[in-house]
């Protein structure tokens, strides 16, 4: 046996994605980082060991612009790259090299965690060293840093370091949650086994093991769906061990879903009801996927009202849009709904305070053990969120190394610092601009080739009948004057339009209506009908017009998509079974996108807007917000597009920051639950040059990107080279029309 003791600036336990993204975001800031994970691979719950798909803050498509970006983004868009099938293997090698690309990073797989040195009094404890015993080498690493992350799930590092934590569900009236419960229980949400099938094209018969139940005595088959071409996270209903303990009871919560699985495959496979002659086991899992045990405390407790309320909290650090998304302690053999769910219009806030503990001077928490009430567990427990937190946990982690002080302290003495540093690193963070008083761009005037000034959505190809309410969102910047849509009316109709605010910039339902007008139409194909519709908001800020329901009309729709603007479809119907998931009547599911994502409704606007002129790549947001926060030239059609920084005086050059549009909206997915249809995100610029204006008066190039597929590049020059006048020139994408691009940042 060998004895060893690491010692790194910062020790994150747990190689979950949380894990990850904590330990790659301190690694990048230049801080050691020992990455502690007890599996021999990384992801987590999202890895080939136990195979949940990765939800984030899109809800499967529920919010709009909502895709995160930060390490989680990059990981999203690298596997629909090297991964567009969603093979679990393959996501398991982009995850580790993810983090085996950071130099800073010492990884320790198959290495668990158990002990813990800490001392101080009950208010104040300090963590003086973690060790673990790696599996299968016979080592025991004693882990010595200033600062550690606690990404365990179950929170075990913090639970022997002596943090305060919290374990099941709050009381009602203790944060006035109407989802709580009465009175508070030790009550949690329970863990699931998955399985994977395949057709191996002849006969395969199943013998029922002995252990495996008889589902047709239990509530199952009435009360879930079961089909026979479902497999993987379809079954995430296969959840049982809430009125356990998910922690100790472990193996006998495996025995059971164990029993479960085979005991549905044999339901399948045996029962008659089900072509599945041909069909087999391919795999099934043996690490039970756990969604609850401790929660740690911190400076504050998010509750259900924060999520609800969106609550804009001045520490916020990273935002989720996943539904309050609660189970039955029952789990598979519970006679209600497998899952409720209760949305926020749309995506909400996480603060900083509930990333590090309230008693434990030198740990943060990232993943499902942060400061959470059970019902908020419910939405931020979800891995592309706890991804994002990690990775402003991480951030947190390496200024609380850098200055020497307490991750409390960096909320008070170093807030705006995270939160810069977070912008910087292209970090998942709402509403926040760019401060960065190093970043020379800031100062510079900006100038393009072209710029979308005319905003219109002409290019139709089909239509949609206005059989129920439609939406069209578009940018309003500076006003509104009029809008024309193309309509086929097919009988005398009137027409009513409505324009609504959405409230909040995050939000893509209507809130607050502004205008309407009604237009009495005569039948005939191909008509762009006026609508007189006025609006000039004190703010740019989006438009939601909807078309209400009129027989005999159709709207166009567009084949080609248009950044900025999306178009929406009215529904009252529930989107999943009810036997799987109980939905409340809300207006972000009332309002859905399913079938016109890349093919708004045509219309056109009367005047010009500066929605995606040139200034916006140095407005200080990265993202959709309140409008598109990018610029957009003229279709290139051949043609090269710049844009063109100048200064009064000559800037030294060393460092060029670039963030491209790898359009949000698009609702990536590790796994199988549904398929993009393209590779590399269209709208990225593919081809592109870097340019300085020398002192002969000649563009000199110092940088050029060939068969670029990422959205946040950063070019180190290998000389800095004063110049007044720096420009960026795309000469092509990866498939859209225009040139698109969020932000330049310039550093010496």
């Amino acid at each position: 046996m060998k004895l060893e003791t690491v010692k790194t600036d910062i020790t994150v336990i747990g190689g979950g994605l949380a894990g990850v993204c904590a330990a790659v975001a301190a690694a990048r800031l230049g801080h050691t980082v020992a990455l502690v994970n007890n599996r021999p691979v990384l992801g987590g719950n999202s890895s080939s060991e136990v195979r949940v798909w990765v939800c984030g803050a899109t809800g499967h498509g529920t919010h709009r612009f909502a895709r995160e970006t930060g390490i989680m983004g990059e990981m999203f868009v690298e596997n629909q790259y090297m991964n567009p099938e969603g093979n679990p293997y393959y996501w398991d090698m982009v995850v580790h090299e993810t983090v085996k690309r950071e130099a800073n990073i010492g990884l320790y797989l198959n290495t668990d965690v158990h002990e813990v040195e800490a001392d101080g009094d009950a208010d104040n404890r300090v963590i003086r060293s973690v060790t673990g015993w790696m599996m299968g080498s016979e080592r025991r690493i004693r882990f010595e840093s200033k600062t550690y992350v606690d990404c365990t799930g179950d929170g075990l590092v913090g639970f022997l370091a002596g943090a305060k934590y919290r374990l099941g569900r709050e009381a009602r009236d203790e944060f006035n949650e109407d989802w709580a419960p009465e009175t508070p229980d030790d009550i949690t949400l329970g863990s699931t086994l998955l399985f994977y099938t395949k057709d191996v094209g002849k006969p395969v018969k199943y013998v029922k093991p002995s252990f495996a139940i008889d589902i047709t005595e239990t509530s199952i088959p009435i009360r879930r769906v079961i089909r026979s071409g479902d497999n993987g996270c379809a079954y995430w209903w296969i959840e049982w061990g809430g009125e356990l303990d998910t922690v100790h009871d472990n193996e006998r919560i495996r025995d059971e879903l164990w029993a479960v699985i085979y005991g549905i495959w044999d339901y399948i496979k045996n029962s008659g009801s089900f072509d599945a002659e041909s069909m087999t086991l391919e795999w099934v899992g043996a690490v039970p996927g756990k969604r609850e045990y401790r929660r740690f405390v911190g400076d504050y407790i998010l509750n259900q009202n924060d999520i609800l309320a969106q609550e804009p909290f001045e520490d916020r650090v990273a935002y989720g849009g996943w539904s309050i998304d609660l189970h039955p302690p029952q789990g598979v053999y519970s006679q209600e709904s497998g899952s409720k769910h209760l949305h926020a219009d749309g995506n909400y806030h996480i603060p900083y305070r509930s990333l590090y503990s309230i008693n434990v001077s030198n740990m943060l928490m990232a993943g499902r053990d942060i400061s959470a009430t059970h019902v908020a567990f419910g939405t931020t427990r979800v891995m592309a969120t706890c991804a994002v937190i990690g990775e402003a946990a991480g951030t947190g982690a390496a200024l609380s190394v850098q200055y020497g002080i307490s991750p409390r302290e960096v909320h008070q003495h170093h807030l705006e610092e995270l939160q810069q540093t977070l912008l910087r690193q292209d970090a998942s963070v709402l509403g926040i601009r760019n401060a960065d008083s190093s970043d020379l761009a800031r100062v510079a005037h900006v100038t393009a080739s072209s710029s979308t000034a005319r905003l219109a959505v002409e290019h139709a190809y089909r239509t949609e009948a206005a059989d129920t309410d439609l939406g069209i969102l578009f940018p309003v910047e500076p006003s509104l004057n009029g809008l024309e849509l193309l309509l086929d009316i097919e009988i005398p109709a009137s027409v009513t339009v409505e324009l609504y605010a959405t409230g909040k910039p995050q939000n893509y339902v209507p809130q607050e209506l502004i205008d309407s007008c009604t237009v009495e139409t005569a039948p005939g194909k191909n008509q762009w009908v006026r609508f007189h519709l006025e609006w000039q908001p004190d703010t740019a800020q989006n438009a939601f017009v909807v078309i209400k329901a009129a027989k005999g009309v159709l709207l166009h729709r567009s084949i080609l998509p248009h950044t900025g603007v999306l178009g929406f479809r009215k529904g009252n119907q529930p989107i999943v079974d009810p036997r799987l998931e109980d939905q409340p009547d809300q207006p972000v599911l009332q309002w859905r996108t399913e079938m016109l994502d890349r093919h708004p409704f045509c219309f056109r606007m009367h005047t010009a807007t500066d929605a995606y002129s040139a200034s916006k790549v140095l407005n200080g947001l990265v993202r959709p917000y309140g409008g598109p926060n990018l610029w957009r030239s003229e279709p290139l059609e051949g043609r090269e597009a710049w844009l063109e920084l100048s200064w009064e005086s000559d800037v030294e050059v060393g460092e060029v920051h670039l963030t491209w549009n790898d359009d949000v909206n698009e609702d990536l997915i590790n796994l199988h639950h549904h398929r993009t249809p393209f590779d590399v995100i269209p709208e990225l610029v593919k081809d592109y040059r870097i340019e300085l204006l020398g002192a002969d008066g000649a563009w000199k190039l110092v940088h050029m990107e060939k068969g670029n597929r990422k959205r946040k590049r950063v070019h180190r020059l290998q000389a800095g080279m004063a110049a007044k006048r720096m420009r960026i020139v795309m000469e092509s994408t990866n498939g859209s029309a225009c040139a698109e691009l969020f932000e330049i940042r310039v550093y010496e």
